[in-house]
């Protein structure tokens, strides 16, 4: 890319902003373009369960501000309707196309849809944008009736504290044995304990046989025969890629968009990929191409795809990320490193952090509120985990080649390796380090 260029970057989340930074950063001049779907600029997404949804902040203070000048026309409330990749042209509503030099994908997902539940009762919502919060709220105002939660990953359980916090009945269906049980029995057990601490209801191993809408309220007829009345129900079972405009791109759409190692998307001069959208081979991990579904991953995606855009797909880097993720629970802390889910067997480290290793090699590592520990293991993952030997000739360093800062850093951003984060944590004492062989 060169001054006079103009790029397009296609999502306005995190991992578009920090694209554009990226850019402006290692000294692009040209013209760049942020199209994105929803009619506010960036904001702190993880807010989105917890901040916003009880009321803690208002909107505008979950606003991601960019730490230098971008200089970048926004189009939002536009989502893209179709790639002519050929013609290097991104179509918008109305006829109206935007052509490209450089191309940043960064749509992120969708919420994914609950077959059966009835999304025209507008006390049935998904939550991923401030818009998605402010109108629970507004369910959650009509009435002082129980709130139902279905998806026992991260953000249902999320949503389930945010409710107690508030002081209303929550419930939290989920179709596996216990919440969050992917992270492995302990974590597992220490969160349930930690809802029914909070009095928040728990019906696991079950789904929803029928929904009944009345004028009041909605009714859930569980396979465990329990019936409950909400006043709204958060549906939160995962989310699927927003790849529905790339149809016919001749981009290779497969639960993402395929990127070649340094998020170029596969086959293509001119574009690359960034965030949740982005399905990569991270060969720190292995050659398998897979999504990875954090917050961080999105501000790192993000600075790399605009760094590979800028080299060129000859000259351009492997992304090799060591994927990590926190959430607050309650009053304790979640922390995940490296990749838990590809985990076969666990070991436990040490006391609240469990280990997931796959052919005799640790692999991952989620910690329960265990901040110190996992300061440790996130630096010995790092090690097992070498990032290998770059194939492709790296650039002469420049100034403005420069890692990201901590003065940059969202508090979201920084936390994972801080002992004391921003939501305050008791600090537990320091255990022992376990000893697990090197694979």
């Amino acid at each position: 890319m060169s001054d006079g260029d103009r790029i397009v970057i296609v999502g306005a989340g995190v991992a578009g902003l920090r694209s554009a930074e990226r850019l402006r950063e290692l000294g692009f001049d040209g013209e760049i373009v942020l199209v994105g779907d929803e009619p506010r600029k960036p904001y702190h997404r993880p807010m989105v369960s917890k901040e916003l949804v009880t009321g803690g902040v208002k909107p505008v203070a979950a606003s991601l501000e960019p730490y230098l000048d971008l200089d970048v026309h926004w189009r939002l409330g536009t989502r893209a309707t179709w790639l002519d990749s050929k013609e290097r042209t991104v179509h918008l509503p109305g006829g109206e196309s935007l052509w490209y030099d450089g191309l940043i994908i960064a749509t992120g997902v969708y919420p994914r849809h609950l077959p059966g539940s009835p999304r025209h009762d507008p006390r049935v919502r998904v939550l991923r944008t401030v818009e998605d919060s402010l109108a629970v709220r507004r369910a959650l105002g009509n009435s002082n009736k129980s709130v139902v939660v279905i998806g026992s990953g991260l953000i249902g359980n999320e949503f389930a504290a945010s409710m107690r916090y508030m002081g209303r009945d929550v419930t939290l269906i989920g179709h596996a044995k216990a919440p969050l049980h992917r992270f492995g029995e302990r974590i597992a057990s220490a969160l349930t304990k930690e809802h029914q601490h909070h009095r928040a209801k728990l019906a696991m191993n079950t789904e929803v046989r029928n929904w009944i809408s009345t004028k009041e309220t909605v009714g859930l007829h569980l396979t465990n025969n329990q019936f409950l009345v909400a006043s709204c129900v958060v549906l939160s079972i995962g989310s699927v890629p927003a790849v529905d405009w790339l149809r016919g791109s001749e981009l290779t759409i497969d639960d993402g968009v395929l990127c070649e190692a340094t998020l170029f998307a596969t086959g293509a001069e001119d574009v690359v990929v960034a965030g949740d959208v982005a399905k990569w081979p991270n060969l720190r991990i292995d050659e398998t191409p897979r999504r990875v579904e954090h917050w961080m991953n999105g501000v790192e995606s993000g600075r790399a795809a605009a760094e590979s855009l800028m080299l060129g797909r000859g000259n351009a880097r492997p992304y090799t990320p060591l994927p990590r993720a926190w959430s607050s629970l309650y009053d304790a802390r979640l922390q995940t490193v490296g990749m838990p889910s590809l985990g076969k067997d666990t070991i436990e480290l040490s006391d609240g952090v469990t280990g997931f290793v796959r052919d005799g090699r640790l692999i991952g590592a989620a910690g329960w509120d265990r901040p110190k520990a996992m300061i440790h293991w996130t630096a010995e993952l790092d090690r097992r985990l070498p990032v290998p030997e770059p194939v492709f000739p790296a650039p002469a360093p420049s100034p403005a080649d420069t890692p990201i800062g901590e003065d940059i850093l969202a508090p979201f951003e920084r936390d994972f390796l801080s002992e004391t984060p921003t939501e305050a944590v008791p600090a537990p004492e320091r255990m022992p380090w376990a000893r697990v062989p090197a694979g």
